[in-house]
């Protein structure tokens, strides 16, 4: 079964998850070397990866990129309130438009949609809250900027019970 989300289901054991984790420190290891980390055979190994990512567990093999090194040092969070309902897909493509912005997630709580948003200086960050005004369904905008990361980390790898602990 092909899927582009994972179904919470129990198909996910021990070995699907020491090979996930194993995959988020660093995907580009060779199927001998992942297939020997979590005890299976190379061939093993690669059909369990298929798997996963067939059944959209796995989404993408990418890499972590310093956007500072290329020049988009200003990171911030957006979040737009709504003149009308904001989550169809007029929204989306007038969102998905505008470059700089990472990710967009429709919320609840004190805004409709939150953004992430990704500029090279506050100048260029006023541009895109500029090209926000313009989307129909946009009323205001509020904009947190970030001085630092403190950290990130990937999705943790639940065990069993789904609680994520060891």
């Amino acid at each position: 079964m092909s899927s582009s989300t994972a179904s919470p289901d129990n198909r996910i054991d021990d070995v699907d998850r020491a090979i996930l984790a194993a995959l988020q420190h660093d995907a580009t290891r060779p199927y001998a070397e992942l297939g020997k980390a979590v005890g299976l055979s190379a061939g093993a190994a690669h059909e369990r990866v298929r798997k996963l990512r067939e059944r959209g567990v796995v989404r993408a093999t990418t890499i972590d990129v310093d956007a500072a090194a290329l020049g988009k040092p200003v990171l911030s969070f957006v979040t737009l309130d709504a003149a009308d309902w904001m989550g169809g897909s007029d929204t989306a493509e007038a969102l998905a438009a505008i470059p700089e912005i990472e990710e967009a997630h429709i919320v609840a709580g004190s805004g409709t949609v939150l953004l992430k948003v990704r500029t090279a200086s506050t100048q260029e960050l006023q541009s895109v809250l500029k090209r926000l005004y313009a989307v129909d369904t946009v009323a205001t905008t509020h904009t947190t900027v970030v001085l630092e990361t403190l950290f990130t980390r990937p999705v943790a790898i639940a065990d069993r019970t789904g609680s994520g602990g060891h």
